[in-house]
């Protein structure tokens, strides 16, 4: 009776404990690879079950599963791995990879979806190199990386923000820069963003991707994560970098004794200098460049956070540039119920700036220019007939200072402050019926001090003091609402998504200019001055839309993927307000298929094809369709008279319709050998319809110009992307390799009433860029330069027209910036602890017109010119390519071929060697990771172009987009 009864209480004991076994309990966790990265969309199941999840953007999940049971985890690049939960409710999992880092989950709009059923042109960019370059600005991490995506930088001064063309140029003059979308929140401008805050950055080329942005995705959409929190102890993590920058190639000038042999012979009277200046060692110097982060990221089951502060400071090459920027950031996640989630990012940045005036001609008192243009035979300070100090100018041409004078003379500064950040509520109705609100905002004030003294400078000395003082103030605010449903069933898989959004801006800015200060130069402040001058501005626009998209699969072999979007723009007349902007995309995995069964090397098959419309009137107006008249103030002793008022240039336009662009991609996709060879490639075509454009007037009009739908144009190309794991050897021996080029061909195919629209004019010369039908943006349009002339000396220029004289109807088009092709190559090689990786980054076939050669090679007035022209023609019958000096006369350098250069280059754009330290050695300070590098960035470039840089442009912001027009810009560090 005694065994019976223990018999039955081990039994009740047994059934107990397997009833507790089988009761669900919550399960979190976190899913990270070996070197600390969270790994999203990581799926997860409960072995022997179909129930499961995914792993969210920040590497966390949350699962209901028995105490006992196995977590089965899967993730494409890294090996499957059966975890035990032996009771644990709050665990931590590391996945090895295998062959490469595929990512299976890519982060699209609104959402995510698994790569494998990507039907569209979506790259993710790998992050991981971030934190070992010095980059300040999001597009910096994209040069090189992503195939169609051209990242140039249209200054090489600190704080200068990028330009970036995704697969060409769209637009003239709406606007041709990628819509970015920071965690929810949509912004064109990134430069406040701490790039150590990314966690992932994706990037929607083609308009099936795109589409679910509508109006503002014709450009592309720029999809970026900030890093998030997780449940357990605290991390901290701190990074710092400390660079220096000198000027990688340098342009010889003419000394003292060869500027005065030209002087002499250009007809001015000879100076004996009683000192000497080398003005490039006055204006550049060592730049210096630091950054300095520290986050902290943890929280409990149902409260995670991540915070961050960053400090850069940015001393450029040349003086005063500099870049100073903080920047914090805390995103937290809070689950309120387990079916209610709040999530919120917050970022603030105060930046403080002083700016070069780099991209003018010396007579404009610019920098680069003007110490290349500065004569060597005179000092810096000189002092006037008062006794006053004062910089030096041109002893043969009064009023043009030297360079110190515009570095040295202003008092000056800009000061900006920024906060962009969003709440969103998600709410499951059901395991497959989630709710989601947004609300975004995005804020930013502006001011600008400059003011100049009425003794040290020739502009200051004109106005008795000069002052300007700019102030304006800017809010976007985003609401959205959106439901998404998923269902799974057997092998077919749906997933929906419909929702509403409203976005409004509100902009305010006011300019002042003061001149006539008191005869004093330690007072600067604007209300001194005698005449001040002003004007404010302020403006809003409106984005009403609806958006739905549908995403279904068999199997993950057959894929089928519907956008739609709709968009209402207060920028257009009531009967144009609406845009509509559908998108369909299909996918076919063949290696699913039975007959590739067999094929052993194949792993991953996939053909994809995409049509879609994007809309933009970015860079409209918000008032283009009504129009606006100016207000002027008459003088006080005329009360009676009351304002004034003025017309704008532009003329209202009604009519005005949206700039849509319609593309149609195909691409493929192959995995080969376990995923150690990796392949894409993508075929676009990109139309864009009622092109907007400032129609010009006749002279005689009241207006100089109205904007209109009056052209169209396109981009067609392929792209290619190559992924490689060359050695993986068991020892810790890795090396991989990612390539990826890049072609595009783009032409106007339509203008409507203006036949030619010009852009560009260097001072005292013809417009340069040309606008035409059948012609890429960014031509240039010119004389045909055909040498010197041996007997006169002067150049010849191509009688294109064979009238016997040359004249402006000989100017034809000499060139073009738009490359043939794009390229990048990444590597990285590890072995145990190090790290070394370089990437490669070139352009092949684009042009150059290298307009700063027109300073410093056309010898028609005192400035100092390269050592270029010791080469000049002097007397009858020389054989030279550089024409005689011709003194007021601007013939021989002409707007012409005789400055167009091939821009191709190739530049090693980072190379990097990092070392970990032994976990072994950190563990008794308490550090879990510690790695130290060194970068160099920039090391060399092979080009033929002779300026100081083939990827700087002075118009990028231009109407002529695409254009590389060198202007005096300087080397990218």
């Amino acid at each position: 009776m005694k065994k019976r009864g223990t018999f039955l209480t081990a039994l009740l004991l047994a059934l107990w404990s397997f009833a507790m076994a089988q009761q669900d309990v919550t399960v979190k966790g976190h899913i990270q690879d070996k070197q600390g990265n969270s790994l999203p969309g990581v799926s997860i199941k409960i072995k022997g079950t179909a129930k499961g999840t995914a792993s969210q953007p920040d590497g966390n999940f949350t699962i209901q599963a028995p105490s006992n049971a196995i977590l089965e985890l899967s993730y494409v690049g890294y090996e499957t791995q059966d975890f035990s939960l032996e009771g644990r409710t709050q665990v931590s999992i590391t996945l090895s990879d295998t062959k490469t880092d595929l990512s299976e989950v890519v982060v699209i709009g609104y959402g995510t979806q698994k790569k494998k059923d990507v039907t569209t042109a979506v790259v993710a960019v790998n992050t991981k190199d971030i934190a070992e370059r010095p980059i300040t600005q999001t597009a910096a991490a994209l040069q090189g990386k992503a195939a169609g995506v051209q990242v140039t930088q249209p200054s090489g001064k600190p704080g200068a923000a990028f330009s970036v063309r995704v697969r060409g140029a769209t637009s003239v003059q709406a606007g041709n820069e990628p819509l970015y979308v920071i965690d929810g929140v949509p912004t064109t401008d990134t430069r406040d963003l701490n790039t150590n805050d990314i966690a992932t950055i994706t990037v929607l080329k083609d308009a099936s991707s795109a589409a679910i942005y509508g109006a503002r995705a014709s450009n592309g959409v720029v999809l970026i994560t900030t890093k998030r929190g997780r449940s357990g102890d605290a991390v901290i993590n701190f990074n710092t970098y400390y660079g220096v920058s000198k000027i990688g190639k340098k342009i010889d000038v003419l000394d003292a004794a060869q500027y005065n042999d030209l002087m002499k012979e250009m007809g001015y009277n000879e100076i004996t200098p009683t000192v000497t200046t080398n003005w490039l060692d006055e204006v550049f110097r060592t730049g210096r460049n630091q950054n300095y982060q520290l986050s902290a990221s943890g929280g409990s089951e149902k409260s995670q956070y991540f915070i961050s502060g960053a400090y850069t400071k940015d001393d450029g090459m040349v003086k005063p540039a500099q870049y100073n920027r903080r920047v914090f950031r805390a995103n937290l996640d809070n689950q309120l119920k387990p079916w209610m989630k709040l999530t919120t990012n917050i970022s603030y940045s105060n930046v403080d700036l002083k700016d070069v005036k780099d991209n003018a001609n010396a007579g404009r008192n610019a920098v680069i220019l003007g110490a290349l243009n500065a004569p060597p035979i005179m000092g810096i300070y000189e002092t006037d007939a008062n006794g006053h100090q004062r910089y030096t100018m041109n002893p043969h041409k009064s009023g043009w200072d030297n360079p110190l004078a515009a570095i040295e003379g202003p008092t000056q500064g800009t000061k900006d402050n920024r906060i962009l950040g969003n709440a969103a509520l998600d709410i499951n109705f059901t395991k497959d019926l989630k709710f989601r609100t947004n609300y975004g905002i995005d804020y930013a004030n502006h001011s600008a001090d400059y003011y100049l003294d009425y003794i040290m400078t020739t502009p200051g000395r004109l106005d008795h003091g000069y002052a300007t003082a700019q102030r304006y103030n800017t809010l976007t605010w985003l609401w959205e609402n959106t439901l998404n449903y998923d269902k799974s069933w057997k092998k077919h898989n749906l997933s929906a998504l419909a929702g509403v959004t409203s976005q409004k801006n509100n902009y305010n800015v006011s300019n002042q200019t003061g001149r006539d200060f008191p005869a004093d130069p330690t007072v600067k402040t604007l209300n001194a001055a005698n005449q001040i001058t002003g004007d404010t501005y302020e403006s809003q626009w409106f984005l009403m839309s609806y958006l739905g998209r549908v995403m279904y699969n068999y199997d993950s072999r057959y894929l089928l993927t519907v956008n739609f979007r709709a968009d209402g723009s207060s920028k257009l007349d009531k009967k144009h307000k609406w845009g509509y902007f559908p998108s369909v995309s299909a996918g076919w995995r063949i290696s699913s298929e039975s007959f590739m069964q067999d094929v052993k090397a194949i792993n991953d098959l996939k053909l994809r094809a995409g049509w879609g419309q994007n809309g933009n009137v970015e860079g409209l107006s918000p008032y283009a369709s009504l129009g606006l008249n100016n207000f002027t103030r008459q003088p006080i002793t005329d009360p009676l008279s009351g304002p004034g008022i003025t017309l704008p240039p532009g003329a209202p336009n009604p009519d005005l319709k949206w700039e849509t662009t319609t593309q149609t991609n195909i691409g493929i996709d192959l995995s080969l050998f376990e995923s150690r060879l990796t392949f894409s490639a993508d075929a676009y075509l990109k139309k864009t319809k009622d092109l907007l454009l400032n129609v010009p007037f006749p002279r005689s009009a009241e207006y100089q110009y109205m904007a209109r739908n009056s052209g169209a144009l396109e981009n067609k190309g392929l792209e290619f992307l190559i992924s490689s794991v060359n050695v993986d050897k068991t020892d810790g021996l890795r090396w991989s390799t990612d390539f990826n080029i890049a072609f595009n061909r783009n032409r106007l195919t339509d203008l409507q009433l203006t036949q030619v629209y010009n852009y560009a004019a260097p001072e005292n010369r013809d417009y340069i860029i040309t606008l035409r039908k059948g012609l890429p943006l960014g031509t240039f349009y010119g004389y045909v330069a055909e040498g010197v002339d041996p007997k006169t000396g002067d150049m010849i220029y191509k009688d294109v027209n064979n009238d016997g004289s040359v004249t402006p109807s000989d100017r034809t088009v000499i060139g073009n910036a738009q490359p043939t092709f794009t390229y990048g190559l990444n590597n990285n090689l590890s072995y145990k602890n190090w790290s070394l990786s370089f990437l490669f980054q070139g352009s092949q076939g684009n042009e150059v017109f290298n307009a700063s050669r027109m300073e410093t090679e056309g010898m028609y007035d005192s400035k100092n010119q390269s050592t270029e022209v010791l080469r000049r023609w002097k007397t009858p019958g020389q054989i030279t390519d550089i024409p005689r000096s011709t003194n007021t006369s601007v013939s021989n350098s002409r707007t012409s071929s005789r400055f167009v250069e091939n821009g191709s280059f190739l530049r090693m754009k980072s190379t990097t060697l990092s070392y970990n330290l032994p976990k072994s050695a950190l563990s008794a300070m308490h550090i879990s990771r510690l790695m130290v590098y060194a970068t160099a960035q920039n090391l060399f470039t092979i080009t033929k172009y002779k300026g100081f840089d083939p990827e700087v442009n002075a118009y990028s912001g231009d109407p002529a987009n695409g254009v590389t027009l060198v202007l005096t810009t300087v080397l990218i560090r």
